[in-house]
Parts: structure tokens; C-alpha cells; sequence
């Protein structure tokens, strides 16, 4: 039986031993030993050595900037057209859908007997105005007799109360003519404005009572889209400024910003925007999800690739700056994410940027810096 092979094995086991379970130990007595590189305490250390960079100089550009806002659209009027009188329907429907122009007929009503009515009122101002002309020559006649001396005071006194009595009667006898004729016309319901028929207008024979609906007219021509803008972003937002938005449809459209609440909504904090977009064709409808970009004031950015982005130890988002041969480390606020990079702010309007290992250095960290020409 041979011996060596155990002994090898016991052997390798032991050197493994020392090396694993006692390495601190073992590291520390050859620490101890004087040797040849104690002569020389000049030389560097791997912690003294600097650390190779790539980096980039980028200077800041101003970027247009936008608030984002999600929403909907809205037709910019919608009125339920009531009847301000009574009375049955005489006038065929108009469908839903239907295009009405301003001050088309949408409900004729029936008179009844109001046109009766009208005519009594006429003869009644016939009648008050022949007794103010009688009245107006009493008067005139009184007062020539009492200031001849041939009537009394009291005859005088009296021609000229029948006098404003008449002048009365006139004007109550007209004023129940005007109402009457007021209420003729409001035998016909006229659309408001030019839209587009929501629903249908009363049906032919159904009686309509004062307050009741004729139909609903909306217009979407111009169209608003309405969004809700958080209390953060409200202050570079302006009335006028150039809006945005795509549908859900995929359509793009521009328009104005041309209403900003002052007040925000009480349960989410938001206030309210309005942006008027053209709609000609009538093709963008009422309800229609919106993904809308509001112009603001411009920023000054930087334009960087997205691996320049490091962590800090408090997990801080921010890039590797190279000054004066060190690490320094600069948090940044992303704008927006683009094709060509990432764009933020945060930085001075010039800056050394790290863009190949600034994951291996942190604050202060001796580097070596081999600069790279920033993409155009």
C-alpha cells in the first residue's frame, strides 16, 4: 500500500485550511517580515492610483419644454332648448344628428286661442285710446271755463283725473297686447346657436308644457379639450399659449390655451384648462380621451446618454462629474426621455460628464479623465 497519496492529501487539505479559515491570521504574520518592498514606501498603492475615465463635455441648450396633461374633449356649447309656453306640437321632428343653423325652427307650437285673445287686446286699445282723446277735450274745455270764470275748481279737478284715468287705461290696454303677442311668438322654438341635434325634437302632436324640452343642440365647431393640470405645474401655464393633444384615435390637433381655472378642484388638487381646437368637418366628437401638450417656458438642459445615470448611496439619481482630476457627483432632474438620450437639468450650463465608469468612482475619487467629442 502506498503511503504518498494520503499524505498529499492531507497536505493539500491543510494548505487549503490555512488559506481559507486562516487568512487573516496568515496575512498578518507576512505583514509582520520585513521584505524588499518595505525599502521602498513611495511606490503607490492600488487605493493611491486613479481611477481611468471616459468623459464628455456638454454644454446646457434651452429646450423647449411642455406640461402634460390628460383629458377630454368637450363641445365648446350644449343648451336643452325648452319651451317658454304651452301647447300641442304642430311641426314634424327633426332627427338627432340633424345640422341646424341659428334661429332655424325646431318645435312650432299650436296658438289656440291666442290669436282670439290678440285681437280682443287690440280692440281694447281701440277702445282706451278713444276715451283719452274724449278725456284730453273735457280736460282742455274744463279749464277754459274755470279761467273764464264759468266752472268750478272742482270741474277742473275732475276732467283731469278722467284725463290720467284714460291715459291709464291705455297703457294697461297695450300692455295686455304686448304680452299676448310675446306669447304668440314663443309658439316657436328657435335654435340658439348653429350645432348639431343631440336628440330629437318633440314629436308631432305631443303637448309641451312651459319648461318643457324641445330638443338638445350642441356645438363642436370650435371644440375644447379640457384637462386637469396639478397645483406643481399650474404656474407655467398661460392663457394664449400653443396646446397640443393627440386622441385616442391616434389624430393629432393644435389649438390655444384660452381658459385656466383659478380655483382648484377640492378633492384632487387639479385645475382645470381649456384648449379651443378648429373642428370644421365636425369629425372630433364630444367625450373623446386627449393626451395634451401645453406650451411653457423654456429650460435650460443637457443633453446625455442614459447610461451616464448613476445612484448616489442614498439612491439619489444624478451623473459623475470630472473637476480638477476627482469624481464629483451632481444630481439632475430628467426633463424628458428623447431618441438621442436623456435630457436634464441640474447641472451647470457647462459640465465634464463621465459617461465610461462613472459607476466605479464616488465623490472625490482620483481619476484620469480621457474626454470623448459629444455626439452632435
Amino acid at each position: 500500500m502506498r503511503i504518498l497519496p494520503p499524505l498529499t492529501a492531507l497536505a493539500v487539505a491543510a494548505t487549503l485550511y490555512v488559506a481559507v479559515f486562516e487568512r487573516d491570521r496568515l496575512m498578518a504574520t507576512t505583514a509582520a517580515e520585513p521584505g524588499p518592498a518595505d525599502a521602498d514606501t513611495s511606490a503607490p498603492t492600488p487605493t493611491d492610483a486613479a481611477m481611468s475615465v471616459v468623459a464628455t463635455v456638454s454644454a446646457a441648450t434651452m429646450v423647449q419644454n411642455a406640461v402634460v396633461a390628460r383629458g377630454r374633449t368637450e363641445a365648446a356649447r350644449q343648451v336643452e332648448v325648452r319651451a317658454e309656453t304651452g301647447g300641442l306640437v304642430r311641426s314634424d321632428p327633426l332627427r338627432r344628428g340633424a345640422f341646424v343653423t341659428t334661429g332655424q325652427t325646431l318645435c312650432a307650437l299650436d296658438p289656440g286661442t291666442r290669436l282670439q285673445q290678440a285681437a280682443e287686446a287690440e280692440a281694447r286699445v281701440t277702445e282706451a285710446q278713444a276715451r283719452l282723446r274724449e278725456a284730453e277735450v273735457n280736460a282742455e274745455a274744463a279749464n277754459r271755463l274755470n279761467e273764464g270764470g264759468f266752472a268750478t275748481e272742482t270741474r277742473r279737478i275732475g276732467a283731469e283725473a278722467a284725463l290720467e284715468s284714460a291715459r291709464a287705461g291705455v297703457q294697461g290696454a297695450q300692455s295686455a297686447l304686448d304680452a299676448i303677442r310675446i306669447d304668440i311668438s314663443r309658439l316657436t322654438v328657435t335654435a340658439p346657436f348653429e350645432g348639431l341635434l343631440e336628440t330629437d325634437t318633440a314629436e308631432l302632436g305631443s303637448l309641451l308644457q312651459p319648461g318643457g324640452a324641445c330638443g338638445t343642440v350642441i356645438q363642436l365647431d370650435p371644440i375644447k379639450l379640457v384637462g386637469f393640470v396639478p397645483e406643481t405645474e399650474v404656474d407655467r401655464i398661460s392663457v394664449g399659449a400653443i396646446a397640443g393633444a393627440r386622441l385616442i384615435s391616434g389624430r393629432e390637433v393644435q389649438g390655444r390655451v384660452t381658459f385656466l381655472s383659478r380655483v382648484a378642484d377640492p378633492a384632487t388638487r387639479t385645475f382645470r384648462v381649456e384648449v379651443t381646437v378648429p373642428n370644421t368637418d365636425l369629425s372630433i366628437r364630444d367625450g373623446q380621451t386627449a393626451e395634451m401638450l401645453i406650451a411653457a417656458d423654456g429650460v435650460m438642459a443637457h443633453l446625455l446618454p442614459a447610461s451616464s445615470l448613476t445612484l448616489d448611496n442614498a439612491g439619489v439619481l444624478g451623473v459623475q462629474l470630472a473637476v480638477d482630476d476627482r469624481a464629483s457627483f451632481a444630481p439632475v432632474t430628467v426633463l424628458r426621455d428623447t431618441v438621442d438620450g436623456m435630457l436634464v437639468t441640474g447641472l451647470p450650463d457647462q459640465a465634464t460628464v463621465i459617461t465610461v465608469g462613472q459607476d466605479y468612482v464616488t465623490d472625490g475619487t482620483a481619476i484620469t479623465v480621457t474626454l470623448q467629442q459629444a455626439a452632435p
